[in-house]
C-alpha cells in the first residue's frame, strides 16, 4: 500500500487563523489556541459596532444640524418639529450635508420652518 500523508485540511484551517490574526498583540498573533479566541471576539465587536456605527452617525448628524439651526435663531427640537409640521421630509444625513456643503438651501429651509412657526 501507498503511504499517505494526512492532515492537510487541518494545517490550512490553522494557517487561515493565523493569517486573519496578523497584527493582533502578543500570542494572538502566533499561537493558535490565542489566535481562535481573538478571532471570536473580534467578531463579536465588529458585529456590535456594525450596529453603533449607525448609532455614532445620527447623534453627530444631530449635533450638526443642531448647530446649523442655532445659527439661524432656532434650536435643534423646534426645527425638527417644525420640519414634521411642514411636511418636509428630509432625513438628518441629507440636512447635515446641506448645512455644511449647502448653506444658502439650508438658510432657505430653516426660514420655511419658521413660517410655519410663527
Amino acid at each position: 500500500m501507498t503511504r499517505v500523508k494526512r492532515g492537510t485540511t487541518a494545517i490550512k484551517k490553522r494557517r487561515t487563523i493565523l493569517r486573519k490574526t496578523k497584527g493582533f498583540k502578543w500570542g494572538r498573533k502566533s499561537k493558535e489556541r490565542l489566535a481562535r479566541e481573538a478571532l471570536l471576539h473580534a467578531g463579536t465587536h465588529a458585529f456590535n459596532d456594525r450596529r453603533k456605527k449607525k448609532r455614532d452617525f445620527r447623534a453627530l448628524w444631530q449635533i450638526q444640524i443642531g448647530a446649523a439651526t442655532r445659527i439661524h435663531g432656532l434650536s435643534y427640537s423646534r426645527f425638527i418639529d417644525g420640519m414634521k409640521k411642514a411636511g418636509l421630509n428630509l432625513n438628518r444625513k441629507v440636512l447635515s450635508e446641506m448645512a455644511q456643503k449647502q448653506p444658502d438651501i439650508f438658510k432657505e429651509i430653516v426660514e420655511s420652518v419658521k413660517q410655519v412657526k410663527a
